[in-house]
C-alpha cells in the first residue's frame, strides 16, 4: 500500500515543492523509503519517509512536472536502492508502482537475456526497462508502455514519465487503485485523492485495466487492448484526512473493509489450488529443513499470540507437527528447551515486538530455526528470523489489529498446507482447505456489507460495564481476540474464555446484566457449545451468538441475539468470525464516545519491554 503522486501543468509552478507536499499527505499508506522525479533535476531518493526525502532536496530542485513515491516494502528491503522512481537503463523511462508484479523473476530473466542490468531487489524495476524495450520498436511512449503493462501479472497502480515527452505522464491501474486530478492547466495522479484536494475537487478513478495519459491540457483513457474508454468526473466534498480514510469516520473501520483485498493479497501467487499446494517463496531455503522439525514454537504477544493459537491447532491437525504457543514477554524467562529440530515461529505485524524479538534470538542462540510472518517488509524480525512469510496486508493505522490479524490466520493456514504436504496431507485435503481460501474475499464481504446490524448490536449494548466471549477449539482464541478488542477500544471489563472452562469458575460472573458474546460455529463442538449457552441462560444471563448461515438454527431459541456467518471449513471458520467481533468493538467504542484509532495508553508497536 504505497502513495503515489504525479504532477504536470502549464501554470511554471514548482513541481518538485508540490510533489513533496503531495507526499507528505500520502504518508499513512506508507513509511519506509521515499522518492522524486522531474525530468528537469533528475532523482532524489532515501529510506525513512517524506521529512528524509525534504532534507536531500535541494531548494533548486526545478521542473514542471514529475512523479514522486512513499514506500511501504513488499518486494526488497527498504533501501535507497529499492525505493521509488525506478528508471530504465538507459534513464529515460521512470515509473513509481503500488502493487506485486507476480511475473517479475521471468520477466527480469528475460531482460537480462538481452542486456538490460538491475540495480535493484524490486519487482517495480522490470517495468521501465519492459517500456524502454519496446520503445526500441515502437518509437511512441504510450504503445510502448501498453505493450509492457500487457506483459504483466499481478497488480499494480503505475505512474510513469519519459524525459523525451516531460510533460506526458501515463497512469494503469490493475487491482490497486488510481485516481486522476483535473485542474485549470494543471493535472494530478495519484493512488488516492488526499494529495489532490489542496489542487482540485474534480476527479477521475481509473477501473481496472484502465490506462490514461494525462498532459497540461487534458486527458484521456484507454483500455490495456488500446480501446477508448470514458470515466465520469467527481466532484469530492472529502476534506484531506477524510481521503486518507477512504471517506470512513476511522482507520480501523477503513482497513476491516480492506479484508477482502488483503485476503488476496496475502494469497496472491502462493496457493496452486488445483495440486492442493502452498508455494511460500521465503521458505524456500530451508523446505529441506522444515521437513526434519519435530516441533513448533510459535511466539507472539497481543492479538498476534491469539492468531498463533489458531495456527497451532491448524499445524496440528493438518501438518501433524506438535507446536506451542508461548507469550514473547514470557518466553526467555523460563529456559526453553530447545534445539536444531525446533522451530521458533515469530508472528508480528510491525516486525519490531520487542518481546517477540528477544524470543527470536533466544531461539537463535539455541540453536533453532528461526522463522517469521510478519508484515514490514526489512523489519528487524525480518532480518533477523532465517526464513519466513510476508503478510502484504499493507500498513495498519488503526492500533487495534484487524486486517493484519486476519492475514495472520491465512499465512498460518497456508503453512498448514505447506508443511502438511510435506508430511503425508493428501492432494485431496489440499484441495479442500485451497478452495475455501479462494473464497474466503467474497464471504468476508458478505459480513462486511451487513456491517450497520452489527452496529445496532453495539447500540443495545453499549451500556453494559461487562462482557464475557466464549468460544471451543478453532474458535477459542477468538474469543480472546474479541474480549480484547472490546476492552482495549471501550475500557470495559470484557473476558475471553473456553466454554468448556465456564464452570469451572467464570460462570460466577453471570447474571442478567452480564452479557455473554458465544461463537457457536456448526463445527464438531456446536453441541458443545450449545450446552454452554444453555448453561448461561439458566442463570437469566443475555447473549449474542455468532452462528453458521443454512445449518442449525436451535441456537436461536436460546439466545437474545444472533450474527449469522457464511458456512466454511471448520479451521477456516475464525477468520469469518473474527470479522464480526472486530466490527462489534469499533461500533461500541465509537458509541461510547471514544476514539478506535486511539485508544489510550497503548502504542501500535511496542518495541520497549
Amino acid at each position: 500500500m504505497c502513495g503515489i503522486f504525479a504532477y504536470t501543468g502549464n501554470k511554471g509552478k514548482d513541481a518538485g515543492g508540490i510533489l513533496l507536499d503531495g507526499l507528505l499527505s500520502l504518508e499513512y499508506r506508507g513509511y519506509d523509503s521515499a522518492g522524486i522525479f522531474t525530468p528537469e533535476s533528475g532523482s532524489i531518493k532515501t529510506p525513512g519517509a517524506v521529512a528524509e526525502l525534504r532534507k536531500k532536496v535541494p531548494k533548486e530542485f526545478a521542473g514542471k512536472s514529475g512523479i514522486a513515491h512513499l514506500r511501504w516494502a513488499t518486494h526488497g528491503e527498504p533501501t535507497e536502492k529499492n525505493a521509488h522512481p525506478h528508471s530504465s537503463g538507459d534513464g529515460e523511462i521512470w515509473v513509481v508502482h503500488n502493487g506485486i508484479i507476480e511475473n517479475f523473476k521471468e520477466l527480469k530473466h528475460g531482460l537480462e537475456k538481452k542486456g538490460h542490468v538491475f540495480l535493484s531487489d524490486s519487482d517495480t524495476e522490470i517495468l521501465p526497462h519492459l517500456v524502454e524495450e519496446h520503445l526500441k520498436h515502437t518509437k511512441d511512449f504510450e504503445k510502448a508502455a501498453l505493450a509492457a503493462l500487457n506483459e504483466l501479472r499481478g497488480t499494480y497502480g503505475i505512474a510513469m514519465q519519459y524525459k523525451g515527452e516531460p510533460d506526458k505522464l501515463i497512469a494503469a491501474r490493475m487491482g490497486s487503485p488510481i485516481v486522476l486530478g483535473l485542474g485549470n492547466g494543471e493535472h494530478f495522479i495519484a493512488s488516492d485523492p488526499s494529495p489532490i484536494l489542496p489542487h482540485t475537487k474534480q476527479v477521475v478513478f481509473l477501473e481496472d485495466g484502465d490506462v490514461a495519459v494525462i498532459t497540461p491540457e487534458g486527458h484521456g483513457i484507454k483500455k490495456l487492448d488500446s480501446s477508448n474508454v470514458s470515466r465520469a468526473t467527481t466532484e469530492i466534498d472529502w476534506n484531506a484526512e477524510e481521503a486518507q480514510k477512504g471517506g470512513h469516520e476511522h482507520f480501523m473501520l477503513k482497513e476491516m473493509m480492506e479484508m477482502p483485498e488483503v485476503v488476496e493479497n496475502t494469497l496472491r501467487g502462493r496457493l496452486i489450488a488445483d495440486k492442493g499446494l502452498a508455494k511460500l517463496g521465503g521458505l524456500e531455503e530451508v523446505a529441506k529443513q522444515l521437513e526434519g522439525i519435530e516441533r513448533i514454537i510459535i511466539v507472539a504477544c497481543g492479538t498476534a499470540y491469539y492468531a498463533g493459537l489458531v495456527g497451532e491447532y491448524m499445524l496440528e491437525e493438518h501438518a501433524g507437527i506438535p507446536v506451542e504457543v508461548e507469550l514473547g514477554s514470557e518466553f526467555r524467562y523460563r529456559s526453553p528447551v530447545l534445539n536444531q529440530r525446533t522451530a521458533v515461529l515469530a508472528i508480528s505485524q510491525s516486525g519490531e515486538t520487542i518481546d517477540t524479538l528477544e524470543a527470536v534470538r533466544e531461539g537463535k542462540r539455541k540453536g533453532a530455526l528461526t522463522l517469521g510472518i510478519v508484515n514490514t517488509v526489512g523489519s528487524t524480525i525480518a532480518r533477523e528470523t532465517d526464513a519466513g512469510v510476508y503478510n502484504h496486508a499493507g500498513p495498519e493505522i488503526g492500533v487495534a489489529s484487524t486486517k493484519a490479524f486476519v492475514s495472520q490466520l491465512v499465512v498460518l493456514a497456508l503453512l498448514a498446507i505447506f508443511l502438511g504436504r510435506q508430511r503425508g496431507m493428501s492432494e485431496k485435503q489440499g484441495k479442500e482447505i485451497a478452495k475455501e481460501l479462494k473464497a474466503l474475499p467474497k464471504k468476508i464481504q458478505s459480513i462486511l456489507d451487513k456491517h450497520t446490524s452489527v452496529e445496532a448490536l453495539a447500540k443495545k449494548y453499549v451500556g453494559s460495564r461487562d462482557f464475557l466471549f466464549i468460544g471451543r477449539k478453532y474458535n477459542m482464541p477468538i474469543a480472546y481476540e474479541g474480549a480484547l478488542k472490546l476492552k482495549e477500544l471501550s475500557y470495559i471489563h470484557a473476558e475471553g474464555c473456553g466454554a468448556g472452562e465456564m464452570k469451572h469458575g467464570p460462570i460466577a460472573m453471570i447474571d442478567e446484566v452480564f452479557p455473554t458474546f458465544a461463537i457457536a460455529s456448526a463445527d464438531a463442538v456446536y453441541e458443545k457449545m450449545l450446552s454452554n449457552i444453555h448453561e448461561i441462560r439458566a442463570r437469566k444471563g443475555p447473549v449474542v451468538a455468532l452462528a453458521t448461515e443454512g445449518a442449525d438454527t436451535r441456537v436461536e431459541e436460546l439466545v437474545q441475539d444472533v450474527i449469522y456467518v457464511p458456512k466454511t471449513i471448520e479451521m477456516l471458520a475464525p477468520i469469518l468470525n473474527a470479522v464480526p467481533l472486530h466490527l462489534f468493538a469499533y461500533y461500541f467504542s465509537r458509541e461510547k464516545g471514544y476514539n478506535p484509532d486511539r485508544p489510550r495508553n497503548l502504542a501500535k508497536s511496542v518495541t520497549v519491554e
